[in-house]
């Protein structure tokens, strides 16, 4: 059974929390965990709180049929990065002109999955 748990609309480029997550692909929750809280990115927290929550929900036994699992035995089978909707903003420039400002969102993504199962 997998744990899934989203960030949608999170305030950050997917292009910058792209590489956080391939850095947690395939590793156990809690090493992904301690991976991440040693990172000065912002997206490493976004990433770090999106892990918890799929912990928590693994961790839940009211959704799991009455079983709850440790973060020593899940797996971050699939850590997702997609982009989300874009702002488009203006920036006033010289001679009357105009400047595009994209401000970008991203949608995280992740699904743990217990070694048992596995």
């Amino acid at each position: 059974m997998a744990f899934k748990a989203t960030h949608k609309y999170a305030r950050i480029s997917a292009r910058k929390v792209r590489p956080l997550a391939d850095l947690v692909r395939g590793k156990f929750a809690d090493e992904a965990l301690d991976l991440l809280k040693y990172q000065p990115n912002r997206g490493a927290r976004m990433l770090e709180k999106v892990i918890k929550s799929a912990v928590g929900n693994a961790q839940d036994p009211d959704q799991n049929r009455g079983v709850s699992h440790s973060p020593e035995r899940l797996v971050v089978v699939d850590a997702r990065v997609d982009g989300g909707p874009t702002f488009k903003r203006i920036r006033p420039r010289a001679r009357g002109m105009a400047f595009g400002i994209l401000r970008r969102t991203a949608h995280i993504r992740i699904e743990l999955e217990s070694i048992d199962e596995a």
